[in-house]
């Protein structure tokens, strides 16, 4: 009797700490996504980020980065997930073997936004690229992120496509700092700076700027999300980057993106169904 007692208790303490071991590793279910810091100084990951995890029980990281910096996290194996806005480097960080297969989240646009006096006289107008000519012609204070972020990355391509070497001129800014950093300081300097729509919606009411250029087709500002390769760094949480990536892109992920808009105005629109 006393030994069929032991083996019964026995079996019972057992029971009771594989299910306690069972549902600590649930629990302790993690994920690392390094992302562009438009998605977080916007709020949209704070909406919805939430909905994915109650319902799979994997808690999300949130490395907020500049769109390079989040690439460079992953090249190294230091994160599972991207959601970054350089599609020519996304598309080369797969090429290369880092990732697997980008898919089209969501997008939204960039805005020249600047001061109110607007001296360099740009308001108004839906031409990136002509605008940048009139604020490098006036000299006009212009701050950029200076990160290697998605934001300074167009930036940088829309100088280049002027012919202009902004970079190191006194008038040109850069500031190595984030996007809602770099908005409040162009408030505070009264200068031009380029954002993306969601920052700005974000920040404009503490920086006083206003949006001056817009619509421009070269402004298009896509998202991307790209699981880190699992044959590369076998230590990556794979299955749950991709539970991630499905969820993104799954009616119900599609809905929270959709569903975000701050005072009632929409500033992600979810990507075509498919595509990648």
């Amino acid at each position: 009797m006393t030994h069929g007692f032991f083996s019964l208790y026995d079996l019972a303490r057992a029971f009771v700490l594989l299910v306690v071991l069972h549902s600590t590793t649930i629990e302790a279910r993690e994920l690392r996504l390094a992302t562009t810091t438009s998605t977080d100084n916007s709020g949209l990951l704070r909406a919805i980020l939430p909905q994915f995890e109650r319902a799979t029980g994997i808690k999300v990281q949130v490395i907020s980065v500049g769109t390079g910096k989040a690439l460079k996290l992953a090249e190294n194996g230091d994160v599972d997930l991207l959601l970054v806005h350089d599609r020519q480097a996304e598309e080369a960080f797969v090429a290369a073997g880092h990732g697997s297969e980008r898919h089209d989240v969501m997008y939204n646009d960039f805005i020249l936004v600047g001061p109110k006096s607007d001296p360099a006289g740009v308001r108004g107008g839906d031409d990136v690229l002509a605008a940048l000519q009139k604020i490098a012609g006036t000299q006009a204070r212009f701050v950029s992120r200076g990160d290697d972020s998605g934001t300074e990355r167009m930036e940088r391509s829309y100088w280049q496509a002027l012919g202009i070497p902004a970079q190191g001129k006194p008038w040109h800014l850069s500031a190595g700092l984030g996007m809602g950093e770099v908005l409040t300081m162009a408030g505070e300097m009264q200068a031009y700076t380029l954002s993306d729509r969601a920052t700005f919606a974000s920040y404009q009411a503490r920086t006083g700027l206003e949006i001056l250029v817009q619509g421009d087709p070269r402004m298009f500002n896509p998202y991307g999300v790209i699981a880190v390769s699992h044959s590369k760094y076998r230590e990556i949480n794979f299955s749950d980057a991709q539970a991630l990536i499905d969820w993104l892109i799954s009616e119900d992920g599609r809905a929270a993106i959709s569903a975000f808009k701050p005072k009632g105005e929409q500033l992600f629109f979810v990507a075509p169904a498919g595509k990648k």
